[in-house]
């Protein structure tokens, strides 16, 4: 028990660190171009590279992002630990990259490293989610109204999937995030928000 807390804590500390790695400001070095935090939307995301840089830069974040969310699940995974530590683990990645400790707490909307420890937890999971995006965002156009409805889709397909355990972690993930699009919220009811690919 004593070594499990220990693994737990560990690997908990880890990924939020690795999720606190900010591939858009290492984008805006390789490609060079504005510190996203302060052009476009402000906003240290896939989205915002895209309209500041282009696709290969928004790829190179999208990858990143995946990435630093995969990596720790699948070592929870490989040490044998439980699917509600996994979810633990989960959300700390995600926590970083909304609040990296790098970057003086401020960071992206999580959406990327989220949809990164989905395809981790559960493939199935990481599938429907990852559908349930590429289908508003190609029907709306809207990166911001994709995630918000892939993040409410997310909790009913975990129930759906028989995988309870990760849900009161999925829970606070879902909600961060769309505390996170409050203002695209607003936007989206205004008729504001700027769709997938529109320079800011």
């Amino acid at each position: 028990m004593h070594t499990l807390m220990i693994q737990t804590f560990a690997l908990i500390v880890i990924a939020y660190l690795l999720g606190s790695l900010s591939f858009a400001m290492l984008a805006s070095k390789i490609f060079k171009f504005p510190d996203p935090r302060t052009a476009g939307s402000k906003n240290p995301g896939a989205t915002n590279v895209l309209r500041l840089a282009g696709k290969k830069a928004a790829l190179f974040v999208i990858v990143g992002d995946i990435l630093k969310g995969v990596v720790p699940i699948l070592v929870a995974k490989a040490i044998g630990l439980s699917l509600f530590i996994q979810g633990l683990v989960a959300l700390f990645a995600m926590l970083g990259h909304i609040f990296p400790a790098y970057y003086l707490f401020r960071g992206g909307k999580g959406v990327a490293t989220t949809m990164g420890v989905l395809f981790a937890l559960n493939l199935k999971l990481g599938f429907a989610c990852a559908l349930t995006w590429l289908v508003v965002a190609a029907i709306f156009r809207y990166s911001s109204l994709a995630s918000i409805i892939m993040v409410i889709s997310m909790l009913a397909y975990t129930m759906y999937f028989n995988l309870a355990p990760l849900f009161p972690s999925l829970l606070i993930m879902a909600g961060v995030i769309l505390i996170c699009h409050r203002a695209n919220i607003k936007r989206l009811a205004l008729g504001q928000e700027s769709k997938i690919g529109q320079k800011k």
